[in-house]
């Protein structure tokens, strides 16, 4: 029983385990938010947010980089803690700028989490099994 409670019988693989998580936060980030960006980007810049005053267009230019190509790039473990590290740029301003550390506003808790899977990854870069891992 007590074998059974600590879980023994799951092999433990933290190399797994990042690519999960790659694979999870990437694929979450570009369908909810990446492939809208694309598909609506020309309606989306007339009412873009923009926080910290560079423009609609360029705000919304980095924010369509982070949650599409930067995502892509993310799952597929390449240049993962460049991309990874746009996106926690990208989160923070949301977070920062957009919801004022308040979790009180309509999907902050979302952001938050993001923030803190990216950073993760930015931290630990793509793992083992990655497109971009070195020899």
């Amino acid at each position: 029983m007590k074998k059974l409670m600590r879980l023994d019988f799951i092999p433990v693989n933290s190399d797994i385990a990042w690519l999960l998580l790659r694979v999870w936060l990437g694929l979450s980030l570009f369908i909810m938010h990446g492939i809208e960006k694309i598909a609506g980007f020309s309606t989306m810049q007339g009412h873009f947010p923009d926080p910290i005053h560079i423009g609609r267009t360029p705000g919304l230019i980095f924010a369509l980089l982070s949650d599409s190509i930067c995502s892509l790039l993310v799952i597929l473990g390449l240049f993962t803690r460049i991309a990874s590290g746009i996106i926690v740029l990208n989160l923070l301003v949301v977070f920062i700028f957009l919801h004022g550390f308040s979790f009180d506003k309509e999907h902050a808790q979302l952001v938050y989490v993001y923030l803190g899977g990216y950073l993760a990854i930015f931290i630990s870069g793509g793992g083992k099994y990655s497109i971009g891992k070195k020899p």
